[in-house]
């Protein structure tokens, strides 16, 4: 079974407005574990291969940002989870731009 995730990660505690360079860390973490993502302006959509995978995901970034000195993060996930057949996060846009006519 695939995990699609949609994951947003809110360091709060920060000393200034930008999270860009927080953004980046969470993406190293994503990149080093090989897992397939897509960047979007309040989150990730993320391709995980279990729910224990998402568990490990989600245990590495808010380490990474609590060694950066953040005292706290808010994690929301959303999960799609399919058990009739597999999709990717392509598969669930595409959809959508078909359906439009695009």
């Amino acid at each position: 079974m695939k995990v699609l995730a949609f994951i947003k990660v809110i360091p709060i505690g920060t000393s200034g407005g930008s999270l860009s360079h927080y953004v980046a860390e969470v993406i190293k973490v994503l990149e080093s574990r090989g897992v397939k993502y897509q960047l979007t302006s309040f989150g990730t959509g993320d391709e995980l291969g279990s729910l224990n995978e998402l568990t490990g995901l989600v245990n590495e970034v808010t380490e990474r940002l609590r060694s950066m000195g953040i005292p706290r993060v808010l994690v929301d996930v959303s999960l799609d989870l399919r058990f009739d057949k597999e999709i990717t996060l392509e598969h669930k846009v595409r959809a959508v731009y078909e359906k439009l006519g695009k």
